[in-house]
């Protein structure tokens, strides 16, 4: 049936609308986590990732199912407002997700914005599903996670001095050649030649029994005493997770990271890194482009790989945190980007927050039964429930019992 096209965008554009949001079945995903938040049956099966957008891999969709890109594109001033239209076009320019990782994910980077344009265009031709694909669109990916539970991964690359503290009494010919690129090199070009060994490995016949070698000396040196006992147990980790992978020693030239619940870390675009376990809250840019350099059974393009990837050492980034509220309780955590900012509020019943007054907003309820109050009337939201509340709808006020994460335009 025809409908009209203005009348609906108009109604469409001042109401709240409830999402309906995919999950995606990747095998490093936890069991029972996303399964848990949304009430779904625990079936053996993993759910890695749930995403709450717009991006055309898997978008959400309202009750009728009209996808969430359709109903931007319909009214995008009014979903959007004019601010965020302006600078992104009609889209909406993040991704919120819930990420359950079991054990760890691919060694990887994302493109910044000119590599991301250029790689699209080079492979725009393949099929969207080809597994040699690696950019499936135009844009850029900085991400930033926030910790649910506690949380593990790899960030950036370590000092050569601190590389090169961790190789000592190691043995085999992978921690020789990435010696040899440390100690041969300044520290950016060093760490850029000590990766491209360890990619290049994984297509040599020896890989597997170089990988053992270098792990049997990790091991030997926890059992006797390890300069570092968490770097190497998390190589010990990886190599029991992906026999074989070069990935596992890759891990000694990144810094290791820990997230209690509540803290976060931003990962640029051209970042290397891996997650490794843990639940937490994930915004980023509207993006699905994956360079992956180990820890995969899955295409590793390793020139392009190489080419997106920022290899300057420094510690990892913490986004800006603040904490504001007395009953109810709020953290704002915002980046040096500007397609997103999230907050996390703990609601008491005697103290409502003010959730951000303009551009699309979505708010996942984690806990507890939550209302969200416009000028519309009053949506309420239980465990597990999301929406959009697009900039037409105004200022919004979130009260209740109950826990929410909710991501913006700043």
């Amino acid at each position: 049936m025809l409908m009209n096209t203005a009348r609906t965008a108009d109604v469409d554009a001042h109401s709240i609308h409830l999402l309906d949001n995919s999950v995606r079945p990747y095998d490093w995903g936890s069991f029972e986590h996303i399964q848990d938040l949304l009430g779904l049956p625990v079936d053996g099966r993993p759910a890695a990732e749930l995403w709450l957008g717009a991006h055309p891999a898997a978008p959400s969709r309202l009750a009728d199912g009209t996808s969430l890109g359709d109903l931007v594109a319909r009214a995008p001033d009014e979903i959007l407002g004019r601010r965020t239209s302006d600078r992104f076009g009609p889209r909406l320019p993040y991704l919120l997700k819930v990420l359950a990782a079991r054990r760890a994910l691919s060694l990887q980077v994302h493109p910044r914005p000119h590599d991301a344009r250029a790689g699209y265009r080079r492979e725009r031709a393949l099929p969207a599903d080809a597994p040699d694909r690696s950019f499936h669109d135009e844009q850029h990916k900085p991400e930033m996670i926030v910790a649910l539970s506690r949380f593990e991964g790899l960030a950036g690359f370590r000092s050569p001095r601190t590389v090169l503290g961790l190789l000592e009494g190691l043995e085999g010919r992978l921690v020789e050649q990435v010696r040899t690129a440390v100690r041969g090199t300044r520290s950016g070009p060093g760490m850029r030649a000590a990766l491209a060994a360890l990619v290049g490995a994984r297509d040599e016949p020896a890989c597997a029994d170089d990988v053992a070698a270098t792990v049997a000396s990790v091991a030997e040196r926890l059992a006797t005493g390890s300069p570092d006992p968490r770097a190497d147990a998390t190589v010990l980790q990886l190599a029991q997770e992906h026999p074989g992978d070069p990935g596992a020693v890759a891990s000694l030239l990144l810094n290791r990271v820990s997230l209690e619940p509540g803290e976060a870390i931003f990962i640029p675009a051209g970042e290397v890194h891996a997650y490794l376990s843990g639940l937490g809250i994930e915004v980023m840019a509207a993006s699905d482009n994956v360079l992956r350099a180990g820890l995969t059974g899955k295409h590793v393009d390793a020139d392009a790989l190489l080419g997106c990837a920022a290899f300057a050492p420094r510690p990892p980034v913490r986004p800006d945190t603040v904490v504001a509220g007395t009953s109810s309780l709020v953290t704002s955590y915002r980046t040096p980007v500007s397609e997103f900012a999230l907050l996390t509020a703990d609601l008491h019943p005697a103290e409502p927050v003010v959730l951000p007054a303009d551009g699309p907003r979505v708010v996942l309820v984690l806990d507890g039964d939550v209302r969200l109050l416009t000028q519309a009337g009053t949506t309420p939201l239980r465990r597990g429930q999301s929406c959009l509340v697009p900039d037409a709808a105004g200022a919004v006020t979130a009260d209740g019992d109950g826990r929410l994460a909710c991501a913006w335009v700043p």
